[in-house]
């Protein structure tokens, strides 16, 4: 009678990783695909990407944008009466402040000019 062999599976351990070995296969490493850069829609032209996100004619909006926001505060300040109850301070610096952000608005929103 002819004693069968037993197979004995290793243990593993933390440092070893298990490795999967035949007679007949070969274990290579795993690859890891590519993509091309034509086919990557996130990937941009070099030259677009550094480039501003705005145009001159923005940039120049936006300051002046900015330079009207500080004009309609300067004009609350100027108030005389008390708590800054008057005219410049309740009318007239509040509109000059909305009228700045509404170009600050149009300054972000308008396309520059290729």
């Amino acid at each position: 009678m002819a004693k069968d062999k037993q197979v004995v599976a290793p243990t593993l351990t933390r440092d070893e990783p298990a490795k999967k070995v035949t007679a007949t296969t070969t274990v290579y490493p795993k690859t890891v695909p590519t993509r091309s850069s034509v086919a990557d829609p996130i990937r941009r032209d070099t030259a677009s990407s550094s480039a501003l996100p705005f145009g001159r004619q923005n940039y120049t909006l936006m300051l002046a944008g900015i330079g009207i926001i500080l004009a309609g505060f300067f004009i609350m300040s100027l108030d005389k009466e008390e708590f800054g109850f008057g005219f410049l301070g309740l009318t007239l610096g509040p509109i000059v402040v909305m009228g700045g952000f509404v170009l600050e608005f149009f300054a972000i929103l308008a396309r520059p000019k290729a």
